[in-house]
């Protein structure tokens, strides 16, 4: 598609847990990611966890390059009306990023209004716009989302890797390597498949404390294994398999959650995200959904979280959708 002369053009950006994506389309509201300019940042989003939340600068550091990039060959007179980012923890841990990010995109860009959203958000935006529904968002982290016109935004687990994100890929890939080094010590409930593994993806399972434990990334690279729980298990592994039918209730239990507290409960629902693409993983989140939300209708999502970030740029300043902060912030940037 041709940038034409005083066009307006809106940006978006999803910020996960192993990576951060760009994209910048005409200003119109997008049925898909199709017109759009792209670019998917190979160095993940490794910013740290302060007490006051994301590092906005190390963000900033990374998407600022991309979005200039993208942006050029855009003819005089086009120009960026609005920037959505939506990032993972943004309900939790976004106080750096609600704080530094408006003055820097706006410059930048020269961007009037800025919509900081949750991944959860964009999730949900970019599978079923602005119809109700629950949206499981699944990647390194957990969270689903239940929306519902008049009851708003109602969100479940996204607690982190830490305290919940149960079902996930740092999840799994944690509970993963948990049997690998039962194996190693030979304790009840290893699995020597998953010790195998391990030892190819990170070498003598020795090292894997001093490895991980100061990374800052770490959930990312405890993802990474979840991959090889889902091989595992179809390799016929039974410690695998059985991981990955607790992830599945882990999180049906999550989208039954998200439905309940938005009165929904026969909701469209919408499994987003890389874990769903875990073939034995999504066979076992539908069974166990079945049991758990048997009235839900799977829909296919319209496209991934980065659709929705550009759709909330799109019809910014007055989403149709209702703002909730710091779930949903919709900021005017002032002028330089």
């Amino acid at each position: 598609m041709e940038p034409t002369a005083g066009e307006c053009w809106v940006a978006g950006a999803d910020v996960g847990g192993s990576g951060i994506r760009v994209a910048l389309a005409p200003g119109r509201w997008p049925e898909a990611l199709a017109g759009a300019r792209t670019a998917e940042l190979a160095a993940p989003a490794r910013v740290s966890a302060p007490a006051g939340g994301l590092d906005a600068r190390a963000l900033l550091d990374r998407l600022l390059p991309a979005l200039r990039g993208l942006a050029a060959g855009l003819p005089d007179g086009a120009r960026i009306g609005a920037v959505a980012v939506g990032a993972t923890g943004m309900a939790l841990l976004g106080r750096d990023l609600a704080a530094r990010l408006p003055g820097p995109l706006a410059r930048a860009t020269g961007a009037r209004h800025l919509v900081l959203a949750g991944d959860a958000i964009t999730a949900h935006v970019g599978a079923l716009g602005t119809d109700a529904g629950v949206t499981v968002a699944g990647g390194t982290g957990l969270v689903a989302i239940g929306y519902r016109p008049g009851a708003g935004w109602r969100r479940a687990d996204g607690w982190g890797q830490l305290l919940g994100d149960c079902g996930s890929g740092g999840w799994l890939g944690r509970s993963g390597l948990e049997a690998a080094l039962r194996a190693y010590d030979g304790r009840p409930g290893g699995s020597p498949l998953l010790l195998a593994a391990a030892e190819r993806r990170y070498g003598p399972v020795t090292g894997l404390p001093a490895a991980l434990q100061p990374r800052p990334d770490r959930a990312a690279l405890l993802a990474a294994f979840a991959p090889d729980v889902a091989a595992a298990a179809e390799e016929g592994c039974p410690v695998a398999a059985g991981l990955l039918h607790r992830a599945g209730e882990e999180i049906a239990a999550t989208a039954t959650a998200a439905a309940g507290s938005a009165g929904l409960p026969a909701p469209d629902l919408a499994l987003a995200g890389g874990l769903f693409r875990l073939t034995p993983l999504r066979r076992a989140t539908l069974a166990a959904l079945a049991t758990h939300l048997p009235a839900a209708r799977l829909r296919t999502p319209d496209g991934p979280p980065l659709l929705g970030a550009l759709r909330l740029a799109a019809t910014a300043p007055d989403l149709p959708w209702p703002p909730h902060p710091p779930l949903l912030t919709v900021l005017t940037a002032t002028r330089p």
